[in-house]
């Protein structure tokens, strides 16, 4: 007798009609029709499955001549893929073994003594607005927000990996510990780690941790990331500064469920549910080659864009109004603000976004004369309120030679890409005389990732 297994997730990617955002759930089905597992059916709602002997894969099989991680079935755009994963004995589809190849519902696939059917369908849910006017630390009670407010509330009742997208500021920790807080993982930890603000040399440790010994200064064992979010959320921000050499690494630990500390010789299982943040355009680094495509189809089972302040100033009253709750809580006797100080917020270009507003409302606090705020006081704690910064003009690459049509465009854009990076930031250097800080305020970058890159196009020796 036939017995379906379903794990309990909600597979949701995210698109955009005219109106509303669409949730694109994926129901992925697996039935074994020949081997040791005969009859078994497997039903996956999400984007993707994993097939193997190990417990942690979503089909498990007892077949003897499987490997632990087999193989893969993964949605990419409107297609799905499956995708062998090193295994020892191969992955057959139409009798030929295959590495990666597309699929159609009613494939079969073959690995082991087994053989496999592959169905699958899709289901369309349009978002409606929250009714709440807040997410977790959020607000705003604009349409826009409303709608994040929305699918946000969405993805956190799902357990999918999330890449939050958008400008410096515009709020991607707050939504990643609105999600944790809803999500079935709220009891468990919260574990941040920035992308963007360890060294190369460090950032692999602090994810996946050290044994004593494992390399010079390793004192004594220390648990990573993954490890202190075991049972809860791991958010990785800034994961476009992800080193390009920690991206398989990473890939493999989301797979397999399981990492390695440095310097280790067993694995540790892990179950972490990861959201991941970015204020960089992933989507381009991946057609440029500077982020792996798996990785990242992996991470963005749901992408979010948090909107920037300028396409919702209508919040900023309510914005305000949160901010000086918060510093009551702290002492502060100032219980409102003016007319004309909600006037000339909304007319500022917010290049620091809901951060950079948040922070001339404190100041203005602490430097405020009564307890409602007046323009002044915004003026005096700002310092000033200014005008779109002017940076200076990208300078146009020369046009491509003509060896540059015998090669492939993705090599030819990562060429462009590198050659761009080295004279934008070669001339930074010499405009502001090596000053990485003030470099990094520029070219709106962690100042270990303009390091980085320095390093990276021959600006800097490495150390």
């Amino acid at each position: 007798m036939s017995r379906r297994e379903i794990t309990n997730i909600s597979g949701t990617l995210v698109t955009l009609d005219k109106s509303r955002p669409l949730l694109v759930s994926h129901s992925l089905r697996i039935t074994a029709i020949d081997g040791p597992d005969k009859g078994r059916e497997w039903e996956v709602k999400a984007p993707h499955l994993q097939i193997g002997t190990a417990r942690s894969n979503d089909v498990v099989l007892t077949d003897g001549m499987v490997s632990r991680f087999h193989c893969q079935v993964l949605v990419r755009g409107d297609r799905y893929v499956l995708k062998d994963m090193g295994s020892t004995n191969g992955t057959y589809f139409q009798e030929a073994p295959i590495i990666e190849t597309f699929l159609v519902p009613g494939t079969r696939i073959r690995l082991g003594r087994s053989e496999l059917l592959f169905e699958c369908r899709k289901k369309w849910v349009r978002l409606d607005e929250s009714e709440e006017p807040h997410f977790g630390q959020l607000v705003g009670r604009s349409a826009i927000m409303r709608t994040l407010f929305g699918l946000l509330d969405r993805v956190a009742r799902s357990r999918l990996t999330c890449v939050l997208s958008g400008e410096t500021g515009t709020g991607k920790e707050l939504a990643a510990k609105g999600i944790h807080s809803r999500s079935d993982r709220a009891t468990m930890p919260f574990v941040t780690v920035d992308c963007g603000a360890l060294p190369d040399t460090l950032i692999q440790s602090e994810i996946f941790g050290h044994e004593k010994g494992a390399f010079t200064g390793a004192v004594e064992q220390r648990r990573g990331a993954f490890e202190l979010a075991h049972g809860g959320t791991l958010f990785l921000d800034e994961i476009g500064e992800l080193p390009q050499d920690l991206q398989p690494k990473l890939l493999g630990a989301l797979e397999r469920k399981e990492i390695k500390r440095v310097g280790a010789e067993e694995p540790i299982e892990v179950d972490v549910r990861i959201i991941c943040a970015t204020h960089r355009d992933i989507s381009a680094m991946v057609s440029s080659g500077a982020f792996r495509e798996d990785l990242y189809y992996r991470l963005a089972e749901v992408v979010v864009t948090l909107p920037p302040l300028r396409d919702h100033v209508e919040d900023i009253p309510v914005m305000v109004e949160k901010f000086l709750e918060d510093e009551r809580k702290h002492g502060s006797a100032v219980m409102s603000a003016s007319p004309e100080v909600f006037a000339a917020l909304a007319e500022q270009p917010w290049n620091g976004n809901v951060r950079e507003l948040r922070n001339v409302v404190r100041r203005a606090v602490s430097l405020g004369r009564s307890s409602r705020l007046e323009l002044p006081d915004i003026m005096l704690g700002a310092h000033r309120l200014e005008t779109p910064r002017e940076t200076e003009p990208v300078p146009v690459l020369p046009g491509l030679d003509e060896d540059a049509l015998d090669r492939p465009l993705k090599v030819v854009r990562r060429q462009v890409v590198e050659a761009l990076e080295r004279e934008y930031l070669g001339r930074l250097m010499k405009k502001y005389d090596g000053d990485i800080e003030q470099i990094a305020k520029i070219a709106d970058l962690h100042p270990v990732s303009v390091q980085r890159l320095l390093k990276q196009r021959g600006l800097r020796e490495g150390t």
